[in-house]
């Protein structure tokens, strides 16, 4: 079995088939999905999808193209609403100095205070990072050194030295289709050098489709794509890449083994 880490099945590419997209998904060995977080405002969103497919999570948190749009949310707020059972990480939220749809300062602010409700909750935050890794190192630095959290750098695409230092902070490392893509080399050779048991993978669906799908729709059901390379990039077979992830997420989203454990329905050890 496979865990999707990260998509957005709230998004409008999914609203008139998402039975469809849910059935694809189990079809391919797909048994958990996270629907991830953009907006604080959109929750009760995400916990209805969560609570209506056994399957599926979901966040809290704010995107960092999103956090000029609620820059004080605070901390507190986060916190009660990832009480919410269905709700097994906060973010994503992060820096995005690519497309710079909010002020770096605030970006910096919203994702301090992520951080403070990861630490505080004990869940593990969900984080962007594009065209960020100086910022990104040194946030991440500083903050650890105020006291630990545990977190994920999502659908990774940065330096060699972030995956480095997020590895030495104690935090996992999750790949999406980028990985597939043939122009991904110094992905797949940062993909071989994090340790086992910090990988993940995800889709960040519906976008950043894998081959043999780039261009289109990406879902779920793909993931098993970017596990296929992985298995090839570590050396490994699918079957043991499948079982490496699916327990490197129980291990890290804890809320959702406990939760699963409980119902007898953990995917993994």
């Amino acid at each position: 079995m496979l865990v999707d880490s990260h998509c957005h099945l709230d998004f409008p590419d999914f609203q008139s088939r998402l039975p469809e997209v849910l059935a694809a998904a189990a079809s391919a060995g797909v048994g958990r999905m996270v629907t991830i977080s953009t907006h604080v405002a959109r929750f009760d969103t995400y916990r209805a999808l969560a609570e209506a497919h056994e399957s599926v999570y979901c966040t809290i948190g704010t995107h960092p193209h999103n956090a000029a749009v609620e820059p004080d949310v605070p901390a507190d707020r986060l916190v009660a609403l990832s009480r919410h059972p269905r709700c097994i990480a906060i973010g994503e939220a992060g820096l995005d100095y690519h497309y710079d749809k909010s002020p770096r300062d605030v970006q910096q602010q919203v994702f301090r205070t992520h951080i403070a409700a990861a630490r505080e909750t004990g869940l593990p935050l969900v984080i962007h990072a594009r065209n960020a890794d100086d910022d990104m190192i040194r946030i991440l630095t500083e903050e650890t050194g105020r006291g630990r959290f545990d977190a994920v750098l999502h659908c990774f695409s940065s330096g060699e030295k972030l995956a480095q230092v997020g590895v030495e902070l104690g935090l996992y490392v999750s790949f999406s289709g980028i990985l597939t893509f043939r122009n991904s080399e110094d992905i797949r050779r940062i993909a071989a050098n994090v340790p086992h048991d910090r990988l993940l993978v995800e889709t960040d669906a519906p976008y950043l489709a894998p081959v043999p799908y780039r261009g289109k729709t990406n879902e779920p059901a793909f993931v098993a794509h970017t596990a296929h390379v992985l298995a090839d990039v570590i050396g490994v077979a699918d079957q043991a890449v499948a079982e490496l992830t699916t327990a490197n997420f129980y291990r890290l989203f804890a809320k959702a083994a406990a939760a699963d454990a409980a119902q007898g329905q953990v995917l993994a050890s």
